[in-house]
């Protein structure tokens, strides 16, 4: 029996999978459409080329299930930038190190305006975003903010450098409710073609983050690729049905959330490796919603308006509104700072009220304390 995703990874090939979602049939589709619960087999079959002409039919489907676990609610959230200091460098992102941008950490002072500016705005679920930079915006900052902003959020999400198990016990106890971790590729010679300097160069300590985060009894972990940064997104969109997969069996406690970041200019950044199509992005939310009936999707602001409002009532039960990915971006925008640029530049309200528009309900507030989360 495998101990570890790590282990269950090196038994996986990647040219294996590629050529074997590659070589799916109509058959195989239709296989996969008409199963009760799916397969990673028919997980492959979903995301191949083969499934192109049964898009409607998935997306059918997945609606369907969608409205079954999650009703017409779909929850909004805001990802709230702590800092921008990096020490790593990354081909892909705006706050790599060798980039020449101002760099900037947040104070007590001014993370307290930046929540009452999301409050404002109508937010109470909260994702707290930073570079990744160990001295200055890690354990020690954690512990003196978490608290505060815990005060002013219903829930509190982190997007930031991996944690060791006994590091994210510790910010359980301190009001943190879930952890995005994406692995950015799942193929090893990739990753390391684009983690130039710095600790997230580690892509096994990488990996191993999501299970210290169920060892930890983290409510809610996401996990994702991202879309474009390899030459086959079909492949990396695999093995984080894998991850899911074994997560799923090994730390059942936790709920588990799925993003679609596809890459996004930002500075000193690359064209992506591959290309994904709107209608093959749509094609991989269906499939995940057909694959994970329970499983969060989420769908950020580095899409289009037009595509958020056409592919949010079919899958998505989770979205970003008005995003600002700079620090300090809420009370006082400053561009220059920003990690990528957003794609849906509305704000929030007009946001929920394309929503509730087509019939959904947005969510800006879940639960209390008291619910026992």
């Amino acid at each position: 029996m495998n101990t570890s995703f790590r282990d269950h990874w090196q038994q996986l090939d990647w040219d294996d999978i590629s050529l074997s979602i590659y070589s799916k049939t109509a058959a195989d589709v239709e296989h996969a459409l008409n199963a009760h619960t799916r397969s990673r087999n028919d997980f492959m079959a979903l995301i191949s080329p083969a499934a192109v002409p049964y898009l409607e039919a998935m997306a059918q489907e997945a609606q369907r299930l969608t409205r079954i676990r999650f009703g017409n609610t779909v929850n909004f959230y805001a990802p709230l930038y702590l800092s921008n200091l990096c020490s790593n460098d990354c081909t892909y992102c705006g706050f790599s190190m060798s980039n020449k941008i101002k760099r900037k950490t947040l104070s007590a002072e001014e993370i307290e305006l930046e929540c009452a500016a999301l409050n404002a705005l109508g937010y109470e679920h909260l994702l707290l975003v930073t570079g990744e930079h160990q001295n200055k915006v890690g354990m020690d900052y954690f512990r003196r903010h978490l608290p505060a902003i815990r005060r002013k959020a219903s829930s509190l999400m982190m997007e930031v450098q991996p944690l060791a198990s006994e590091d994210y016990a510790e910010l359980k106890t301190l009001g943190l409710d879930a952890v995005m971790v994406y692995q950015e590729t799942y193929h090893a010679a990739t990753y390391q073609k684009h983690h130039l300097r710095g600790h997230k160069q580690d892509f096994f300590w990488r990996l191993g983050t999501p299970e210290r985060l169920g060892q930890a009894g983290i409510d809610k972990i996401g996990v994702g690729a991202l879309l474009g940064l390899s030459a086959d997104w079909r492949a990396d969109s695999y093995f984080v049905a894998e991850h899911l997969h074994f997560l799923q069996k090994h730390y059942w406690q936790s709920r588990y959330s799925i993003s679609f970041p596809r890459l996004r200019p930002c500075a000193g950044g690359i064209e992506p490796a591959s290309i994904m199509s709107d209608a093959q992005l749509v094609q991989l939310i269906c499939a995940f919603r057909l694959f994970a009936p329970e499983v969060e999707l989420s769908l950020s602001t580095r899409e289009s308006s037009h595509f958020r409002d056409h592919v949010v009532p079919l899958a998505i039960n989770s979205v970003s509104a008005g995003s600002k990915t700079q620090p300090g971006g809420y009370a006082n925008d400053t561009p220059e700072l920003e990690q990528f640029a957003p794609h849906d530049n509305r704000s929030p309200q007009q946001v929920a009220d394309a929503m509730i528009a087509q019939g959904l309900q947005p969510v800006w507030k879940d639960w209390d304390g008291f619910l026992g989360r």
